[in-house]
């Protein structure tokens, strides 16, 4: 039961901060000729996914991000420069 209600607050969790992020990303360079994307400067783990990306500018960016729906809420879609 206890891992249940962990589980739930963690997805709880996950949706507001990703709610958080939703907003329209002011400091971000859009892309041009692509509405939805954005530039961002993106830590990468060892399997090669992005991590604790920050909006920027194309001068600093090292990926190319947009915001997708997914099955927990709100997530990153980022692609490396």
């Amino acid at each position: 039961m206890r891992s249940r209600i962990a589980a739930l607050a963690a997805a709880v969790t996950l949706m507001v901060s990703a709610g958080a992020i939703a907003a329209s990303p002011a400091s971000a360079e859009g892309v041009p000729g692509k509405p939805n994307q954005f530039y961002a400067y993106c830590a990468v783990d060892l399997l090669g996914i992005p991590l604790g990306c920050t909006e920027t500018d194309a001068e600093h960016a090292s990926h190319i991000c947009q915001y997708v729906l997914t099955g927990f809420g709100l997530g990153l879609d980022c692609l490396q420069r």
